[in-house]
């Protein structure tokens, strides 16, 4: 069968479209002998009836896995080069209480950036002194909660905060020790929005101003500099951008040894998964040999000792453990009409079946004149589901893309090119731009998307008032809630001009 004209370039029609891709799912999501998803040994029907749908659907011991992982390939691979590591937990990625518990558990610390962030990590019992602090904006309340407490570290980002760290570490007794976020200039291979340190960027300090802040941050009997820090990007497949910016920072590292002690250096996180079966990211056992043989090469030619190097997987630790489950609804044939093409042979139907094929090839209008046609119709169909861009906003925000299975049964029906769209009233409300799935596709299957366990939960949002999802943990068969999904109570409760006495009624109360 030929790809779909509308396919992306990547995107090949599957051998089987029930299959679930290696590296794509969390490592104990199987299809049952029934043909039903289950995660952990919990079917995805079961899960949908006792939470509803959508739904975030959380692998717990593949998380835990996951997060020990990185913390023992760091841990090895930087003592094999006479140094340490320290890993942190980008809590921006996803972040409640129980993960919390999990990722400092495996050995991880925890960076936050925000009050919020902060008083869940706190909530949950982590200890402040493994927590970090980031945010090229904190505001003095923040700042003051944060030493108050004992964070561990304050990633100082501009000039202006050195005094307003300094000022609150006085007030409340504490020699605070920071770290200095440092604009490298490092282009990394990644999505515009998601590179973070290029020249015109909101984050760190220009390399250029690097010694001067550290003199300043110095001059200050309550700070205590750890090291430099950098990040440049999110989603990075390889291991280039690492190797130049610990190259540039290493040189500054360098010259500031001539005036202090600079034992740490971070470099950051922003190492990718997979969300397609066309991505292929470097295992983290990789990236942390990589990185300790860039660091110790960079510093035998500089003649320095190695420091202790830090790095923030997130996206790495939680995205793979969780998929998105929805119920599907609505289901419409869109025909789209095409640029010229080759006429194919006489007889082709002039309409396109729903994967965009009829008999091998792809139907056309008729010719005008010559060998070529006008224009042809293909049929996309769009398979919209119960959530959308309130619960994964990546898709609008980056173009990212993503992978789409039926999960609550299989099929022998020919693929056909589908793109998942959420029930919100904007055309961008795309969830999954291009994929195939069943050509018997109908409403009421439940439908899975893998990967989804970072930057969608967190960048979630009622718009149109839809609530938020709940978060489900699976484990050994079981499952629980770990973050309670919204009611539409809930929104209504903020609301200050709502009647408590008069009500048209709310899903709760009509009895769904």
């Amino acid at each position: 069968m030929p790809d779909n004209p509308l396919a992306p370039a990547w995107l090949r029609v599957p051998e089987d479209a029930n299959a679930l891709a290696d590296g794509l799912w969390s490592r104990n999501a199987r299809r049952a002998d029934s043909g039903e998803l289950e995660v952990a040994g919990v079917p995805v029907s079961r899960l949908a009836e006792e939470f509803g749908t959508p739904l975030f659907v959380l692998d717990e011991a593949d998380l835990r896995e996951r997060a020990r992982g990185a913390v023992l390939a760091f841990e090895r691979e930087f003592a094999r080069i006479g140094s340490g590591a320290k890993v942190y937990y980008a809590g921006k990625a996803f972040l409640c209480t129980e993960v919390a518990r999990w990722v400092t558990a495996a050995g991880l610390g925890i960076d936050v950036a925000s009050g919020g962030e902060l008083a869940v990590a706190l909530a949950a019992g982590v200890d402040p002194g493994r927590l970090g602090m980031h945010g090229n904006n904190k505001a003095p309340w923040e700042i003051d909660r944060a030493v108050r407490v004992g964070l561990g570290t304050i990633v100082i980002d501009s000039l202006q905060e050195i005094g307003t760290v300094a000022d609150a570490a006085s007030r409340f007794g504490r020699r605070q020790a920071v770290r200095l976020r440092v604009n490298s200039g490092v282009h990394a291979s990644t999505h515009e929005y998601l590179a973070t340190a290029r020249e015109d960027q909101k984050f760190g300090v220009p390399l250029s101003d690097v010694e001067d802040a550290v003199a300043r941050i110095r001059s200050h009997e309550s700070l205590d500099f750890l090291g430099l820090h950098s990040h440049i990007g999110s989603q990075i497949f390889d291991t280039d951008g690492f190797v130049e910016a610990a190259a540039r920072l290493l040189a500054v590292h360098a010259r500031l040894l001539e005036g202090g002690p600079v034992p740490e250096l971070n470099l950051g996180g922003g190492f990718g998964i997979a969300y397609t079966s066309v991505d292929d990211p470097t295992p983290v056992e990789e990236i942390a040999r990589r990185m300790a043989d860039i660091v110790r090469a960079e510093c035998d030619r500089l003649g320095i000792p190695v420091p202790v190097v830090a790095v923030e997987p997130g996206r790495s630790i939680v995205g793979p453990s969780t998929l998105t489950l929805y119920t599907v609804g609505t289901i419409k044939d869109v025909e789209v009409t095409l640029p010229t093409v080759p006429v194919p042979e006489e007889g082709a139907s002039r309409r396109a079946t729903a994967n965009g094929v009829v008999d091998g090839t792809l139907s056309v209008n008729p010719a005008t004149d010559g060998d070529e046609a006008s224009e042809f119709t293909v049929v996309r169909k769009y398979v919209s589901v119960d959530g959308g861009m309130s619960d994964n906003a990546r898709p609008a925000l980056y173009g990212a893309d993503y992978t789409v299975r039926i999960a609550g049964r299989t099929s022998a029906a020919e693929p056909a090119l589908v793109r998942i769209a959420g029930k919100h009233c904007e055309s961008g409300d795309i969830v999954v731009h291009a994929d195939y799935l069943p050509g018997d596709v109908r409403t009421g299957d439940l439908a899975a998307l893998p990967a989804t366990g970072a930057y969608c939960w967190s960048l979630s949002s009622n718009y149109n008032y839809l609530v938020r999802p709940a978060v489900v943990a699976v484990r050994d068969g079981e499952a629980r809630a770990i973050v309670r999904g919204e009611t539409e109570d809930d929104l209504l409760a903020r609301d200050l001009g709502v009647d408590r006495g008069a009500t048209g009624g709310t899903r709760e109360q009509d009895g769904e």
